[in-house]
């Protein structure tokens, strides 16, 4: 059956990810002095202004105006009202509530049931539902749309920053549109890549120069065909960007940031918050989950969901979608998860490292399907074979 999936993506410069940027550097600042700090850190960017605002319980010193300067600075505005050395920031930064911070330092397991092991002693941070997934579709074991559209923008970045196409600025979006047939991506339907840009540069050539130097440099050439669709900069001029056109948010592009709507999403964002948030440490691990699940062949796709209560370590309830792929049913997948897998915070934190500053190379391009983060690893595979003897 024929069918069509698009997803998006967004540059470094895009006004809410500007935001999520600074609240991941901000988060990085306080863990490289002090490892064990609780952050909730959100901006809120419109035209020349910048608010920094949330909790933080830390003894690190940062300064955050600063690391916000030098974050605007390496994503390029060094223009506009958005300027790193011209727009106004306030700083609204207070300590985590004491009521959150007495469920999220001894859970209720340690409280009824005197629980001794450090896993059971931190609670979860917050209630709420994360999902994982993990797909066939490709070798990073990701849907195909997101990770071209991703890959679109991180090229459009790139050839800003190294002067192949110099008159670009820093605010960009960009789409795929993928045609299947039954479950098998067939080829690119249809392509958006909207680029800020200066004044002197005309719309003829900036297409021209995007779709050799960005698309054909990306969108596989087997993928592509005499109907494939190209929309670079539809509407035209596109000067004025960045939170100087369109104000900003933290947390704002959460589809962006996981599946590009391949699977549900639970509504918590990731950017700016510390590893006992399991809006993102929980989404992280399950991605982990789903990942080693797939590359172990138990199926072809699968979705999971974890939901917590906040102060609880014990997950309440896992959930497992295979989409009719799995080698098992699923009752029996959501077992092997429950038996094999951890879920409780320190245990996902402790698995995955999570109290390292490591959040700022998160906060753009996706937080799944990349190279280098631990929730990427493959390394419990192997293992897992075992289930389909």
């Amino acid at each position: 059956m024929k069918k069509f999936f698009t997803s998006e993506s967004v540059t470094e410069g895009h006004p809410d990810k500007v935001c999520d940027q600074i609240s991941d550097g901000i988060l990085d600042a306080i863990l490289a002095e002090d490892p064990m700090a609780r952050a909730a850190i959100e901006c809120c960017a419109a035209y020349d202004q910048l608010l920094i605002m949330g909790e933080v319980t830390t003894t690190a010193k940062v300064d955050y105006e600063e690391t916000a300067r030098a974050i605007i600075k390496r994503i390029g505005y060094d223009f506009g009202s958005f300027a790193y050395d011209r727009c106004k920031i306030v700083v609204a930064i207070h300590e985590q509530s004491p009521d959150i911070a007495m469920g999220v330092n001894a859970s209720i397991e340690k409280k009824t049931k005197g629980a001794g092991s450090e896993e059971d002693a931190l609670g979860a941070g917050d209630q709420g539902m994360m999902f994982g997934y993990a797909c066939r579709e490709t070798e990073e074991l990701m849907p195909l749309p997101i990770l071209l559209s991703h890959k679109l923008a991180m090229r459009l970045t790139r050839v800003r920053k190294s002067g192949l196409l110099p008159y670009l600025r820093p605010d960009g979006k960009t789409q795929v549109t993928v045609e299947y047939d039954d479950k098998r991506a067939v080829r690119v339907d249809a392509v958006v890549v909207s680029s800020q840009h200066d004044k002197m540069i005309s719309q003829e050539q900036l297409r021209a120069d995007v779709k050799k130097y960005v698309i054909d440099e990306v969108i596989p050439a087997e993928f592509l065909d005499e109907n494939t669709k190209f929309y670079i900069n539809p509407t035209g001029r596109f000067e004025i960007g960045g939170p100087q056109g369109d104000s900003g948010l933290t947390g704002r592009k959460i589809i962006v940031d996981t599946y590009g709507g391949r699977c549900a999403h639970g509504g918590g964002a990731f950017s700016g918050k510390d590893c006992t948030k399991v809006d993102r440490s929980a989404a992280y691990f399950i991605r982990y989950i789903a990942k080693n699940m797939v590359a172990a062949g138990l199926a072809d796709e699968i979705e999971i969901q974890v939901a917590y209560a906040i102060g609880v370590a014990n997950p309440v309830s896992v959930f497992v979608d295979s989409f009719g792929t799995g080698r098992l049913a699923d009752d029996q997948l959501a077992d092997i998860v429950k038996k094999e897998f951890d879920l409780r915070p320190y245990a996902i934190i402790r698995s995955l490292g999570l109290r390292n500053p490591i959040y700022s190379k998160t906060s753009s391009y996706g937080h799944f399907g990349r190279d280098g983060f631990p929730w990427e690893r493959t390394d419990r595979a192997e293992d897992l074979k075992k289930y389909l003897a």
